[in-house]
C-alpha cells in the first residue's frame, strides 16, 4: 500500500497513527470482541470513549468548567440555524463580520429563519482578500451575539485578531467563532468567546462529527418551540445523546485528540509546525512569478493556501502531474478557481516539502 500526500480541503487528511490504531482496533475493541462501530453509546465502554474524549478536547484548547463541550451532528451548516434558534430567543439581533463564503452562508441562514441579522463589516469589498480591520467593525445596539469566521476555507483569508465583543453603549457581547478550518492548529484562549464551533472533517477527525463548547450563561435561553434536537440545553443534560451519536466519528476524534496530546506534545508544538509548514509554501510562493497568492499577508492562512498560475492553461496540467506525483486534491473551489492546498494538522511537513519541489520543478519545465 502506498500513501501519498492529501491537500484536500475537507474530509481531509487524518494522521496514520490514528488510523493504524483504528484499523487495529476495528474488528476488536481492547478485547471486547466487538468493533466500536457495533457498540452501543449507552455502554460502559462507549461512555468512556466520549468521557475521555471531551476530557482531552478540554485539555487541549483550556476550556474552563463553566462551557458544555458538545458532540453533534449536522456539521458546521448545522449550526448556523442552531445559533439563533438558541441565542436569539431573548431578542436582538445577529451581528456578523464577513469574510467569505461561509459566513455569506451563515448570515444567510439567519435571515432564512426570519430573525434579525446586521453586517458589522465584510471583505467584500477588497474581494475577500483582507480581513476587515478591527476599528471597523460597527456592531448594531441591540447585538446579541457577534459572529465571524476564524479561517475561511475556500479563500484562504484568516483573522490576525480575536474581535472586540461590547457594543456602543458598553455591553458585553458573546463572541461567537466557526472555527472549522483551523481550530487545534494552536492555541486559543477560550474565554474569549461565548460559543466556538467546528465541523470535525479538517483538524478533527471523520466527516459527520461537530464540536461545540458554549458558554453556561448562553445555554438554557431557546424557546420550547425548537426541535429537541437543536436545543443546547436538553443536548447538554443528555451530554450529547438525545438521540444516537456519531460514534464512530466520536471515537475516531478521540484518538486524534490524543495523538495531539501525546505523538505532538499539545496545540503550542502544533502551532510551531504548522506556522513552518504554511511559511514553506508561501515562501516558494512568493520567490516566484509564476505562482501568487491574492491574500494580504497578515491574513494569510495556515490551514488553506490558494495559489495561481500565471498561465491558467495550465491549470489543469499541473493537477494531473501533481496527482501522479502523489500530491492529492490540489484544485482550487470551484468558486474562485486555480489551486488550494489544505495544511491541516495531520499534513506532514515533508508533504509541504514535495509540494514545493514539484512546483519549482513544474515551474522550470513549463514557466
Amino acid at each position: 500500500m502506498t500513501r501519498h500526500y492529501n491537500f484536500c480541503a475537507g474530509p481531509a487528511a487524518l494522521p496514520v497513527a490514528v488510523l493504524e490504531r483504528a484499523q487495529n482496533e476495528l474488528l476488536d475493541y481492547q478485547g471486547r470482541g466487538l468493533s466500536v462501530m457495533e457498540m452501543s453509546h449507552r455502554s460502559d465502554e462507549f461512555v468512556a470513549i466520549a468521557d475521555r474524549a471531551e476530557a482531552d478536547l478540554r485539555y487541549l484548547l483550556g476550556i474552563p468548567s463553566n462551557y458544555k463541550v458538545l458532540f453533534l451532528q449536522g456539521g458546521a451548516s448545522m449550526q448556523f440555524a442552531m445559533l439563533p434558534m438558541n441565542l436569539l430567543g431573548q431578542g436582538g439581533s445577529a451581528n456578523f463580520i464577513q469574510t467569505g463564503i461561509w459566513g455569506k452562508k451563515a448570515i444567510s441562514e439567519v435571515r432564512r429563519l426570519g430573525f434579525n441579522c446586521h453586517v458589522a463589516a465584510s471583505s467584500e469589498a477588497n474581494g475577500h482578500t483582507a480581513v476587515p480591520k478591527e476599528d471597523a467593525l460597527s456592531i448594531s445596539t441591540d447585538a446579541a451575539y457577534l459572529h465571524y469566521t476564524s479561517n475561511e476555507t475556500i479563500g484562504g483569508l484568516e483573522f490576525d485578531y480575536t474581535p472586540r465583543v461590547q457594543r456602543a453603549d458598553g455591553k458585553d457581547v458573546p463572541l461567537v467563532c466557526d472555527m472549522s478550518s483551523n481550530i487545534l492548529s494552536g492555541p486559543i484562549d477560550v474565554t474569549q468567546f461565548g460559543v466556538i464551533y467546528a465541523g470535525a472533517q479538517k483538524n478533527i477527525g471523520p466527516a459527520g462529527l461537530t464540536l461545540v463548547a458554549v458558554r453556561d450563561d448562553l445555554v438554557g435561553k431557546a424557546p420550547s418551540s425548537i426541535p429537541s434536537l437543536f436545543d443546547y440545553q436538553l443536548l447538554a443534560d443528555a451530554s450529547s445523546m438525545v438521540n444516537t451519536p456519531p460514534t464512530f466519528a466520536w471515537y475516531l476524534a478521540g484518538l486524534v485528540f490524543q495523538w495531539l496530546k501525546d505523538d505532538i506534545g499539545g496545540l503550542e508544538a502544533m502551532d510551531v509546525i504548522n506556522h513552518r509548514k504554511s511559511q514553506k509554501l508561501y515562501a516558494a510562493i512568493d520567490a516566484s512569478d509564476f505562482y501568487s497568492n491574492p491574500i494580504a499577508s497578515r491574513n494569510r492562512s495556515r490551514m488553506n493556501v490558494p495559489f495561481v498560475l500565471a498561465d491558467a492553461s495550465l491549470d489543469s496540467v499541473f493537477l494531473q502531474e501533481a496527482d501522479e506525483a502523489g500530491l492529492l486534491n490540489l484544485k482550487g473551489h470551484r468558486s474562485v478557481g486555480g489551486m488550494r492546498a489544505s495544511l491541516y494538522n495531520a499534513v506532514p511537513e515533508e508533504a509541504v516539502d514535495e509540494l514545493t519541489a514539484f512546483m519549482a520543478d513544474f515551474e522550470q519545465r513549463r514557466g
